[in-house]
């Protein structure tokens, strides 16, 4: 039947994003303003930013001193200054409904970035709609004004610059994206492979200074008070975060989940999973073996590759996905990076379209169950794992580095 075939259509066509898409946009920040007017606001984090901020702008530069009601800062220096902004532009944080009009608008050019993304990816048209259907991602936002909102802007503004092959603005919007939120140095595994393959070793080292330029350019006025508390508190890895507010691992009990042991084994097997997808994804492109192509990487020998953007946003979204299973405490504002990261996750998987909508049903359930239980927590690791082993075991097509082809690039 006609209207069969047009649905088929309007599902699996491409081309029919280019009106989807600003539809999808239009409807969310409909959505957007309705969560404002309705559901009252949740105060979390939003008066102890403000109150570290007012310290800061005070003349505090001693991070170990930087306090609020609630801790210390432990974000980096692109988090204090964006925050700076938003203490001017909210009446020193007083202003909480023009906050939430400014984290909607910044919700909606992320959306806009994300679906930029996910066309250029060539993304079919029914995973779009699951983009703006999450509850939680609007709470992390709107309702919370979490500096992850921040972050997943500049995360996802680095994979289209990726995409677009400007590497130099792309490594630099990312770092500046750690400078907000360590959190984005999952991605690192992953822009060091599509650097190196693309533009082969010593361009690459190139572009690792830049990153680490950024870093200490961005940190300058701490680093001159105390260097060392700098770098303990904004990038503190041995952080212990309690068992309480975990959404991911809350299932294998709280003494194992404090437990060093734990810890060193989620860290091994990160390496571990980070290795495999190396070895038998990443560089799939380059159709040799690891040894082979490190040698011709150290010899010069090495020929760059035209990657695809498909290819590119897979490496990317596969990294972070693989860093999430294997973190020991996930909180609910971490949603911000995967919640648009799964639908294309799901797709590159391979999963049925029917099999994808359930998985991501039953990942958005279990984000949005507070507090976590053991049912939920466990749903929040499997759908994790069905993302990064599907995407693994269906490797041939996720990771094709596709060439370009009369300026466009075909999926294979």
């Amino acid at each position: 039947m006609d209207w069969i075939r047009f649905f088929k259509d309007l599902c699996l066509n491409s081309r029919h994003t280019v009106w989807l898409a600003p539809l999808l946009v239009l409807g969310d920040a409909f959505l957007c303003t309705l969560i404002i007017w309705k559901i009252p606001y949740t105060e979390i984090d939003w008066s102890t930013y403000m109150q570290q901020i007012a310290l800061y702008l005070g003349g505090e530069r001693d991070y170990t001193l930087i306090k609020g009601s609630t801790g210390p800062l432990v974000y980096p220096a692109a988090h204090v200054y964006s925050y700076s902004l938003l203490y001017h532009l909210t009446d020193e944080g007083r202003d909480i409904f023009f906050g939430q009009v400014l984290f909607a608008a910044l919700y909606l050019i992320t959306l806009v970035v994300v679906l930029a993304c996910y066309r250029q990816s060539g993304a079919p048209p029914y995973l779009f709609p699951l983009l703006v259907l999450s509850k939680r991602l609007h709470s992390i936002f709107v309702l919370r004004l979490f500096n992850d909102g921040l972050a997943a802007l500049t995360m996802w503004l680095a994979i289209w610059l990726f995409q677009k092959r400007r590497w130099t603005a792309a490594v630099a919007i990312w770092s500046v994206g750690v400078g907000i939120k360590m959190t984005l140095l999952l991605l690192a595994p992953a822009v060091a492979v599509c650097t190196v393959l693309s533009l082969s070793l010593v361009p690459s080292i190139r572009l690792g200074v830049l990153a680490l330029l950024v870093q200490v350019l961005l940190a300058i006025p701490f680093l001159r008070e105390n260097p060392a508390g700098y770098v303990s508190r904004a990038f503190e890895l041995t952080r212990q975060f309690m068992f309480k507010w975990t959404v991911n691992w809350r299932f294998v009990g709280e003494e194992s989940f404090l437990s060093k042991e734990f810890s060193l084994t989620l860290l091994a097997i990160h390496i571990l999973l980070l290795i495999i997808f190396l070895v038998f994804g990443w560089l799939k492109p380059i159709n040799s073996r690891l040894p082979e192509f490190v040698q011709n990487l150290l010899t010069g020998r090495h020929q760059p590759v035209p990657l695809s953007s498909s290819y590119i946003m897979a490496v990317l979204l596969s990294s972070l996905a693989i860093g999430l299973l294997c973190a020991r405490s996930l909180h609910y504002q971490f949603f911000a990076y995967l919640s648009w990261a799964t639908p294309f996750l799901l797709w590159r998987a391979g999963l049925h379209p029917v099999v994808l909508y359930i998985v991501w049903a039953a990942q958005e359930w279990s984000w949005n169950t507070y507090p976590s239980s053991n049912a939920s927590s466990m749903v929040v690791v499997l759908s994790l794992a069905v993302q990064v082993f599907g995407i693994l075991a269906n490797r041939t097509t996720s990771f094709a580095g596709t060439r370009a082809n009369g300026g466009k690039e075909h999926v294979q």
